[in-house]
């Protein structure tokens, strides 16, 4: 990076374009979160507050600097950022070769319903196939951020509709008469 000043006084002419001009230049802060470990495999959660595109980039590239993360088997991620112009959500995800897992934490962030938020897991491979746990683990970590950081409620949103007062029970099954 050139020190602006050196430019200018070296009569270098500097186009106002590549000045930062606004909150959507700086980097948010970046959370990490408690790693979980399954039969060697790794996974630690991530999480920023955004609200642009190029500040979802910003952080992207501010992870990817430290070298764990950026040695990572994979680094999955998801955002929404709430467009209050049009009251739609900007959002789009990454799996980054874990098949799927990508759209799955996107849909986590959909039904907690937050907002300006990215949510990066990265996970190191340790040799052993997780099947459908390694999603589970994906995840719970990123929900665990989420409840840490304020953005989702307690556990309590993941209980069963039974437990509430007025949710829905299992009704026992009739046996089918002839």
């Amino acid at each position: 990076m050139f020190d602006i000043g050196i430019m200018i006084n070296m009569g270098i002419m500097i186009d106002e374009d590549i000045q930062p001009k606004d909150s959507d230049e700086e980097l948010p802060v970046i959370k990490h979160g408690e790693a979980i470990t399954d039969r060697r495999s790794t996974f630690q959660p991530h999480l920023a507050l955004v609200v642009t595109p190029k500040q979802v980039q910003r952080v992207l590239d501010k992870l990817y600097e430290n070298k764990k993360i950026a040695s990572a088997t994979h680094n999955i991620y998801a955002y929404r950022i709430y467009c209050e112009d049009k009251n739609t959500f900007l959002q789009d995800c990454e799996d980054d070769g874990e098949t799927a897992a990508g759209g799955r934490l996107l849909h986590l962030l959909q039904i907690l319903d937050v907002k300006n938020v990215l949510v990066v897991v990265s996970r190191w491979y340790g040799g052993i196939l997780l099947g459908p746990d390694r999603f589970k683990h994906i995840n719970n970590c990123a929900r665990d951020i989420l409840i840490q950081e304020g953005f989702a409620e307690t556990l309590a949103l993941f209980e069963d509709d039974a437990s509430k007062p007025g949710g829905k029970s299992k009704k026992p099954k009739s046996k089918k008469m002839k």
